[in-house]
């Protein structure tokens, strides 16, 4: 070898690197450049050195940014100059090494890929039909992995030693099995078996050649029957059902005490989806990307009692229908089994296996434990799960619009409209597929090398939807869903969070951040977590959180505005706000409220969000209309009277300025809902009503913004008299509801248009549970664009409090930038 004319260069790649064929890709590249070298795992990522002639090697760095695995991220290429070696012939992958501390970025659990699909429907494949078949573009990672490097002895899957095929499999760098660590095949891997509830009441539960016997076929068999199983997925238990079986949509509801709430679906594939929903190309690829997350899709009309139809008992409330496509190969099975059965298409609900407020269940014993009132029967294996991760739930959303894209008065688009070029997802739910990928952020000190010493900051986030997140260097890990913190058992959930992900990161928070709420249990975790480790903590305003939670999103770190729409967090005036209109500046950090809702009351407290016809009520006082009738009014007549007399003495009435109690109260007046049984259920009914040909008239009432005690003020008393008024004319309950959404929505922008004037931002970051109405969410950016003004969205996590964490964690972070 001429070393004259070689070149030898080191590369480490850093991000998503680990774990999703990244190290046979690598030696693929460098094979057919005819390179020599390394490649390995290291605790700072992915470590190559390349040798050979220098046109070879420069054409290796290109191809490695440009050709990378399916699911691999890259975050960071450093490349070194190094001395060539005279004695190299070959390139190696060498084995994994680590130290304290580490940049790579863990891969989320991954839907089965079609290459695992093809083997396990290919008779002649010895993973034919296998519930556990994976490779480097898919299975499980996330939910089995105890620490990094990413190798099997790290994951769950370390107790099953490969059998000669699957190790010489896993040994050859030309294989897409080449070190996957979950690698498995029915002679080496996990077992499935079947437990009915007579067995699970006798206590012999393990597997034993009669239940593994057919187990696939009896769990079918069982929901063709009508019964409902209790599943072992990926991150937990699922409980499904036959979506066509009205009865046993019933009798699942009722052993969930679950009456109304949206129930996720999953069809066997994009025919079967399309059948039942009128979806666009961007639903579709949403839900064949590989996360394969619950996709909100419109539900396609046909009339009641029509062959293939979904009850309605499905998603009594809304125009939308959650569906998802088989991500595991055990739902691929299942589903395989199924097909040639059933009547028509299988469709099954496939919802969070837990009891009531629960945290959803792990392992077997505790499956079998917790879930004997709700399954008939349960579906188990032996691959432990780590880490509780329930499925994402999201929907497509427009970009925001540009600046100045339509002329003043110009009708908002309607969901008939053609959908933009670009989409991005509007998250309900944040979790399987998407955690643990971070959210970036600048470098604190902007020295070059210094992003590694920024501290680690812990947002405690808030009680409803609740998720933390951890700050490491530029990276901020929001964690998965965990559900509202409202009980021991789901604190224990987020504990369990909080330790994982700070193991998985090698991290120790140096300071925390939580909400200003002192009843929250994450309050208190951090309050008590600080006190024991000696660290500070700041308290953050609600909605102050959101805030930067869409700013630090879309790097926006100089004055912005933010519109923060939810339904109740506490100021830091010991007032209830959600309706708010905020100036901030991250960089400083510093914020202050510019604007809100005109408050209103909520009779009762905590009982109003629960029965949304005393805010109604409250509303129509305050508007001057006491006497006008509801459809309500003879259901609740006798509390109707002691809510009056609660209104006039000012007894248990806080006041509050929430976007998200108005949407309830339009709901309750217009016999929409006058009771909820699950957060959101009066909005969302409202929403389904609104009439669209209505929205695309663009007729909407009068509510300028007014000053009033130093702050700009919508009047919600004026705008709920609007309803009054139209109801009272005898317009449609949709034509009323699509008025209000537009009025809402074009008040909203004019406020904060005229915030802008005073202040000069231009930018305006829209956050808080409420910009998850689809309707909100496409006519607000499009009232501040027409208005010059710069929408900012959440395209990253949920706008609802699951998203809130990230700000409280900026926050911090920035207050330890500036010394405090």
């Amino acid at each position: 070898m001429d070393m004259k004319q070689t070149a030898r260069r080191a590369f480490t790649a850093a991000g998503q690197v680990q774990g999703v064929g990244f190290r046979p890709f690598v030696y693929r590249l460098a094979r057919e450049g005819g390179l020599t070298g390394t490649v390995g795992n290291t605790s700072d990522g992915v470590r190559m050195e390349v040798q050979g002639p220098p046109e070879e090697v420069a054409r290796f760095g290109r191809r490695l940014r440009a050709e990378l695995p399916p699911l691999a991220r890259l975050v960071g290429l450093d490349e070194e100059e190094l001395a060539p070696l005279s004695d190299e012939t070959a390139f190696t992958i060498v084995p994994s090494h680590g130290h304290a501390g580490h940049s790579v970025l863990v891969s989320p659990d991954m839907g089965i890929c079609p290459d695992c699909l093809a083997d396990m429907r290919d008779p002649a494949n010895r993973r034919h039909g296998y519930p556990f078949t994976n490779c480097t573009n898919c299975g499980p990672r996330y939910t089995i992995t105890r620490a990094i490097p990413y190798d099997r002895a790290t994951t769950t899957m370390s107790c099953f030693p490969l059998c000669p095929d699957c190790a010489a499999e896993y040994a050859d760098p030309g294989d897409r099995r080449f070190h996957a660590q979950p690698i498995a095949c029915p002679v080496c891997g996990p077992r499935l078996w079947f437990v009915d509830r007579r067995v699970a009441r006798s206590g012999d539960t393990g597997p034993t050649r009669d239940n593994q016997h057919e187990a696939l076929a009896r769990a079918g068999q069982l929901l063709l029957d009508g019964g409902i199983l209790a599943l072992k997925g990926l991150g937990g238990f699922q409980l499904a059902c036959d979506a066509r079986d009205a009865g046993a949509l019933r009798e699942l509801r009722r052993r969930k005490s679950r009456p109304h709430k949206p129930l996720a679906l999953m069809v066997a594939d994009p025919a079967t989806a399309r059948a039942l929903c009128e979806l666009t190309p961007e639903h579709e690829a949403l839900l064949q990307s590989p996360e394969k997350p619950i996709v909100l899709c419109p539900r396609r009309a046909a009339p009641a009692g029509a062959a293939g139809a979904l009850p309605p008992e499905v998603a009594p409330d809304a125009r939308t229908v959650g569906l998802m496509l088989p991500y595991t190969p055990l739902h691929a099975a299942l589903f395989d089994w199924l097909v040639p059965r059933a009547a028509l298409p299988p469709v099954l609900v496939m919802t969070s296996a837990n009891p009531h407020g629960e945290p959803l269940c792990l392992g077997n014993r505790e499956a079998l434990a917790r879930l004997g009132h709700l399954a008939d029967a349960w579906l188990l294996h032996d691959r432990d799960i780590l880490v509780r991760v329930d499925d994402s739930v999201l929907t497509v959303a427009p970009r925001p619009p540009r600046p100045g894209h339509a002329v003043d008065g110009a009708a908002p688009a309607a969901a008939s409209d053609a959908v933009p070029s670009a989409v991005e997802p509007l998250f309900f739910r944040r979790a399987r597929g998407y955690v643990p990928r971070p959210v970036f952020l600048p470098p604190l000190g902007g020295a070059p090398g210094g992003e590694a010493s920024d501290p680690t900051v812990l947002g405690a986030g808030a009680e409803l939807k609740s998720a933390i997140c951890l700050t490491r260097g530029r990276e901020a890990f929001v964690g998965q869903h965990i559900g509202d913190l409202e009980n021991p058992a789901t604190l224990g959930f987020y504990e369990e969070v909080a330790v994982h992900l700070e193991q998985l990161l090698e991290v120790r928070p140096k300071a925390l951040v939580c909400d200003l709420h002192p009843d929250f249990l994450s309050t208190r975790y951090a309050e008590a977590r600080a006190a024991r480790e000696g660290l500070p903590l700041w308290r953050f305003q609600h909605h102050a959180a959101h805030a930067a939670s869409v700013l630090a999103e879309n790097d926006c770190y100089r004055p912005a505005l933010a519109l923060c729409l939810d339904g109740t967090g506490l100021g830091d005036d010991g007032a209830i706000w959600g309706g708010e209109l905020l100036w901030m500046d991250l960089s400083e950090p510093a914020w202050k409220r510019l604007g809100r809702l005109s408050p209103f009351a909520l009779p009762g407290g905590e009982a109003a969000i629960r029965e949304p016809w005393r805010i109604a009520l409250a509303l129509r006082l305050q508007a001057g209309c006491g006497e006008r009738s509801a459809p309500w009014d003879s259901e609740y007549a006798s509390a109707a009277v002691a809510v009056r007399e609660m209104l006039a003495r000012g007894l248990n009435c806080p006041p509050t300025s929430s976007c998200g109690r108005l949407f309830d109260a339009v709901a309750a007046q217009l016999g929409l809902c006058s009771a909820t049984t699950y957060e959101g259920q009066a909005a969302i009914r409202l929403e389904a009503a609104t009439d669209e040909a209505a929205l695309r008239d663009n007729v909407v009432w009068s509510l300028p913004p007014l000053e009033k005690n130093g702050l700009l003020e919508l009047d919600s008393a004026v705008l709920f008299g609007h309803v009054l008024q139209a109801q009272a004319a005898g317009e449609p309950a949709g034509r009323i509801a699509a008025c209000f959404h537009g009025t809402l929505a074009s008040a909203l922008a004019a406020m904060a248009a005229e915030a802008a004037r005073t202040t000069g931002a231009r930018q305006v970051g829209l956050s808080g549970g409420v910009m998850q109405n689809a309707l909100l969410a496409r006519l607000l950016p499009r009232a501040l664009a027409e208005r010059g003004l710069s929408p900012l969205m959440h395209h990253e996590l949920p706008p609802g409090d699951g998203g809130l964490s990230l700000g409280q964690a900026v926050w911090g972070r920035q207050l330890l930038r500036r010394g405090h």
